[in-house]
């Protein structure tokens, strides 16, 4: 299995090495030429660049430098620390959050960072009903008792409401100028907002960069801000190069054509020769999956519990994890990473061949049943979602299950997994804060979830359960927060839809003349931080 799994990788390499050479070689000095621009290569994933609407890795990048929320994260991953707002107070049952706007903010056209902006913004990324959104449960009020206080109120104790505000999609929009273009943040923003092509060349917002242009497939070029209110960035100009494997990435990396190589996995950074080129291995809190829709309508079989059970025990958990990373990452047991609140104690997950079988002969299917299994063509964190389904596909054919591969673009994938729904699927997640609630919010089966749209499941089948523990997680501190994380964990993990394969470790590949290069749990890289030694 796992020799003819390599074959197929080889041949995916020498194909990559054969495109570098054919064009990619052509500019190899151009990032040392530029002097201040910085040069990172990564397989882009953006579905809008509209901070309200987009919602992907290379989003977080993107946003981060660009709009910024009213506070960030540390270093550290855990500690908030200001960004816009300068101080913040929160009330005894942490329903009500007052921000104060730092003097001397202001947007990249020079006009103050007021309130107003922020309360727009944020009711903008409630009421545009994208993929974010969900970030905006339970707010219920904003307030602007003056142009520099922000106050805002939730219909319930939230202890992980200020983690949730690291988050890039909630970084403030200069409103006046995006309204201008069709930008709205009323209830009816869903259905009238019309702002989307605007902010595909343009940006409204506060932070150290800008937009200079964006070309889908090719580059998203960015600007050191000049009207940036505060520490100036060391870099001039950020261009963020589309580029889909590996190899290609760490060969740009060594000729420096790339000074960032951002999804290189653990045996192409072993290839690494270059003394110029520095790699880092360090945790990480992402992780790959794949999912299971019941409701999807191209199933040829009905993905009861007992079935979505048989599945999950036909998976090789570590197998994934040798394979696709060398053995270099980690066991998952639930949707939440690894080191986040509740994770302590998990049941590890492991394959059972004749559980599995037991479960389909129980389910009706002695016999084993067909699978459609659609899936971006992407590498993540260094995993390669075609390789990694290939793995997918022999290890549940010993179960009798047997998958129809088909990758596709990620755009494509979107629509599908969003409209007809898609039977079997393997997708990515990164944290937008450091907080398990925004798991339970995006995995968990409860009505309005994202996941559970894309499940597709009957109301009667969702589990009501895991809205109520994460109301009390919320609400709570310390290890009773943490008992009712571990809860929702395990909940999360007998609803047998997502199915964690590999958390990598991360891999950091620069040149050795650029600093300030580490990983954000919410940011994933703040360009901010880059200089030259």
């Amino acid at each position: 299995m796992t020799r003819q799994l390599s074959i197929s990788r080889g041949l995916r390499l020498a194909a990559a090495s054969t495109l570098l050479a054919a064009g990619t070689l052509a500019g190899a000095s151009a990032a040392l030429a530029a002097g201040g621009t910085v040069v990172i290569a990564r397989n882009m994933d953006f579905n809008s660049l509209d901070p309200a609407a987009g919602f992907c890795d290379t989003c977080q990048i993107y946003f981060s430098a660009v709009y910024e929320p009213l506070v960030g994260l540390a270093a550290d991953n855990a500690t908030i620390v200001p960004r816009l707002a300068s101080k913040w107070a929160v009330n005894a049952d942490q329903t009500k959050f007052t921000f104060t706007i730092a003097d001397g903010a202001v947007f990249a056209d020079g006009s103050p960072v007021e309130a107003k902006d922020v309360k727009w913004s944020l009711e903008r990324l409630a009421n545009l009903k994208g993929s974010p959104s969900f970030l905006m449960d339970g707010v219920t009020g904003i307030a602007t008792p003056d142009a520099k206080t922000v106050v805002i109120s939730l219909a319930a104790p939230n202890g992980e409401f200020l983690g949730i505000l690291t988050a890039p999609y909630t970084g403030a929009v200069n409103s006046d100028v995006a309204a201008q273009h069709g930008a709205l943040a009323g209830s009816d923003a869903s259905g009238k907002d019309t702002a989307e092509k605007w902010f595909v060349a343009n940006s409204a917002g506060s932070g150290p960069f800008v937009l200079t242009s964006y070309k889908p497939d090719d580059e998203l070029r960015l600007a050191r801000n000049p009207k940036y209110w505060g520490a100036k960035p060391a870099v001039d100009e950020v261009v963020i190069k589309q580029v889909k494997d590996a190899v290609t990435q760490a060969q740009m990396l060594e000729s420096g054509a790339a000074d960032i190589a951002m999804q290189v996995d653990p045996d192409t950074a072993k290839s690494v020769r270059s003394p110029d080129v520095k790699i880092e291995t360090v945790p990480s809190y992402n992780f790959v999956y794949v999912a299971l829709s019941p409701g999807a309508k191209a199933n040829k079989v009905k993905l009861t519990k007992t079935v979505r059970e048989a599945f999950g025990h036909a998976l090789d958990y570590q197998g994934a994890v040798d394979f696709t990373v060398g053995g270099d990452g980690k066991l998952q047991p639930a949707p939440i990473p690894n080191g986040f609140p509740g994770t302590k104690g998990l049941p590890a997950p492991k394959q059972d061949l004749a559980k599995a079988k037991a479960l389909l002969a129980e389910a009706g299917h002695p016999n084993g049943f067909e699978l459609e299994a659609k899936f971006p063509a992407m590498n993540v964190y260094g995993v390669d979602l075609s390789l990694l389904m290939q793995k997918v596909q022999q290890d549940v054919a010993k179960a009798g299950i047997k998958i129809n591969l088909s990758p596709l673009t990620f755009s494509v994938w979107r629509e599908q997994v969003s409209g007809d729904g898609i039977p079997l699927t393997a997708v990515f997640y990164a944290p937008d804060y450091y907080g398990s609630g925004q798991y339970a919010q995006y995995f968990g089966m409860t009505k309005g979830a994202p996941w559970a749209k894309r499940a597709k499941l009957a109301d009667d089948e969702l589990n009501p359960k895991e809205a109520d523990l994460l109301a009390k997680a919320l609400a709570s501190s310390g290890k009773e927060m943490e008992g009712h994380f571990n809860q929702i964990a395990l909940e999360m993990i007998g609803d047998r839809i997502i199915f964690p394969l590999v958390s990598p470790n991360l891999i950091l590949a620069y040149r050795k003349d650029l600093a300030g290069v580490r990983y954000s749990a919410c940011c994933n890289l703040p360009l901010w931080e880059l200089k030259r030694n």
